[in-house]
């Protein structure tokens, strides 16, 4: 089975996060990134089909990566991620739920962002 076998691929900690609006101790409105979950994932490379269909969105497919998750519903584009494991901070471009019909995952398409 291949979600069975995707799990033992899952060896990478990430944090899905949101903004959210709060207000700082002088009353002034702000946006601040909040954890909405901390999971395993999986992290793998593109494959040519999607390299070439973010190109052809003007996406740098070279800083585009893909992460598959235990199948978890409510992720948005709007949302970004962070990998525990290199540090660094993506934001999702595209995500693909429910990939295998079966509900056991999640794919999050996610970019390096160079500015956090």
């Amino acid at each position: 089975m291949k979600s069975r076998l995707l799990v033992n691929k899952m060896n990478r900690r990430i944090t899905i996060q949101e903004k959210q609006a709060v207000i700082d101790p002088e009353g002034i409105p702000t946006e601040v990134w909040v954890d909405v979950a901390t999971v395993w994932a999986a992290r793998e490379p593109l494959i040519a089909g999607a390299r070439e269909f973010f190109s052809a969105a003007a996406i740098n497919a070279e800083k585009t990566v893909r992460y598959a998750i235990r199948y978890r519903p409510g992720i948005l584009p709007s949302m970004r991620l962070i990998d525990l494991h290199d540090g660094m901070t993506y934001e999702i471009k595209a995500v693909l739920d429910d990939v295998l019909g079966d509900r056991t995952q999640t794919h999050i398409i996610a970019e390096v962002l160079t500015n956090g």
